[in-house]
């Protein structure tokens, strides 16, 4: 019944924000009737969001916004392709096994003491998150996290130490994809709204986001660390896991195989070119990328992240390192001959994010063509004088909550287009106000619903709620707090 409800609230919120704006004029009026329809299943998910992000191919050409064609080009923007191919290496790290014996070899490095190993997960799950999608790096982790809680030793101790360890996988996984562009859906987004709406500023690349990405990740993990196991849960001082119980599971894992070889080799090269590709400007000096000195200008990062994805398709592996356990067959009657098939990929790879991007590109295509975001301009412009770290501060504010109560990614999809506006006309440079928006999207600590990450963890069953709650609220405000030291001034 709340499903339904929910369902049927959608248009019917729609429509009244329709009739209420409809002294604007029509199409002004018919794309916030959407922005609010669409908004409101994307956050109460009583639709599939991947169904709700295909609303625009039918209301827009429906109510005069956009044709059909001009709606579809939205779903086949490039940075859709550059997550693409990156979920396919990421495809490649977790079937080689290589994800298991990096996270191992961290928290073998680090220690096994209570702090230790909460330190070493939550390293573990930044480093990994930084390059695949964080909702697979704490799948990734969780099982980890979990037979490190499931071993021999003290019960009680162990029982400590459950809920900030599971915490430390999700915080982990979450704050490290925020260092990196295809570390979170969200930075995707950003990506996107940037190209489109200022195509004559500089690119921001890979190695002009971990500039600050990088700091930023740093400071947040130590905060993260030191909220969870010194003022929020008493955590035990106490060795919990042996290094020969990590050693165990390491050697488990036995030698490095050929194929976690290959999926290295590929992913690092292809992390090195997103990196290098683009021009890093540090104070007055510009550090030139690749692509100026080699003149591939038009070689972008989604082109490298196919590049990669698809020689995981070409390279072959032998027959031995290969089997269901690793992935299963084409045909089901021989084992690969790469390290990535076709039917693993169309099973594995979240053809629903892909269509949840399109959603977003054609809700900020859609604010443009309906002369809606004219009217937010006009609306923002009282608030221009207000000091930069108070809005950064607000807007971040606005837009975590928003990320606690829904997908993280329809949240930047619906805020980064209307923020773009008002950055205008508050007078401020689009990327004072948009990236720690961006940031913003990716918090929601509190609750299980704010992201996947939480989701998982909290799906194990050993984490109550109200602990979530209790130590969520606080990392959301350090996260704000953070956002506006580091661009607010």
């Amino acid at each position: 019944m709340r499903t339904h409800l929910l369902r049927l609230s959608g248009p019917v919120l729609g429509t009244a924000v329709y009739v209420l704006l409809l002294h604007l004029g029509h199409a002004p009026a018919a794309m916030a009737g959407i922005v609010t329809w669409m908004a409101v299943w994307w956050i109460s998910e009583a639709v599939p969001l991947a169904v709700t992000s295909l609303l625009p191919l039918i209301l827009f050409p429906l109510l005069g916004i956009d044709s059909t064609a001009g709606t579809a080009v939205n779903y086949g923007k490039e940075i859709i392709f550059l997550f693409l191919g990156g979920f396919l290496l990421a495809l490649a790290l977790e079937r080689a096994q290589l994800h298991r014996r990096i996270a191992l070899r961290i928290v073998g490095r680090i220690g096994g003491t209570g702090p230790r190993l909460i330190a070493g997960m939550m390293v573990a799950s930044a480093l990994l998150s930084m390059w695949m999608n964080s909702t697979s790096c704490v799948l990734v982790m969780l099982p980890i996290a979990l037979s490190l809680l499931d071993g021999d030793g003290d019960a009680a101790l162990r029982k400590q130490l459950t809920v900030p360890l599971l915490l430390a996988v999700s915080y982990g996984a979450t704050i490290g994809g925020m260092s990196t562009p295809v570390g979170t859906p969200p930075n995707l987004v950003f990506l996107e709204v940037w190209r489109d709406r200022y195509p004559d500023r500089p690119a921001i690349g890979f190695g002009q986001w971990m500039s600050f990405g990088i700091p930023l990740m740093l400071v947040y993990l130590a905060a993260a660390w030191f909220l969870i196991t010194k003022l929020v849960f008493k955590v035990p001082t106490t060795h919990l896991s042996t290094p020969a119980e990590v050693k165990a599971r390491l050697k488990a894992l036995g030698p490095v195989s050929y194929a976690e070889r290959v999926a290295a080799i590929v992913f690092a090269t292809v992390a090195l070119l997103w990196i290098t590709g683009d021009d890093l400007v540090l104070g007055t000096g510009t550090f030139h990328g690749w692509r100026w000195h080699t003149k591939l200008t038009e070689f972008s990062d989604g082109a490298v992240a196919l590049f990669g994805a698809i020689s995981l398709f070409l390279i072959p592996i032998p027959r031995q390192l290969e089997g269901d356990e690793v992935g299963g067959s084409d045909e089901g009657k021989r084992p690969p001959c790469a390290l990535l098939t076709w039917r693993y990929a169309e099973k594995h790879v979240p053809w629903g994010i892909l269509l949840l991007f399109g959603g977003g590109f054609a809700i900020a295509s859609g604010i443009d063509k309906s002369g809606l975001a004219l009217e937010m301009l006009a609306g923002m412009e009282r608030l221009k004088g207000l000091a930069p770290p108070v809005l950064v501060g607000a807007v971040s504010g606005l837009v975590c909550l928003l990320s606690e109560l829904g997908s993280n990614t329809a949240t930047a999809s619906l805020t980064l287009p209307i923020l773009a506006q008002s950055a205008e006309a508050w007078g401020l440079d689009p990327q004072a106000l948009l990236i720690p928006a961006t940031l913003a999207a990716t918090l929601g600590f509190a609750l299980p619903v704010a992201s996947p990450m939480q989701a998982i963890v909290f799906g194990s069953g050993r984490i109550p709620v109200r602990e979530m709650v209790r130590a969520g609220i606080w990392l959301d405000l350090i996260g704000i707090l953070l956002l506006v030291l580091f661009f607010g001034w």
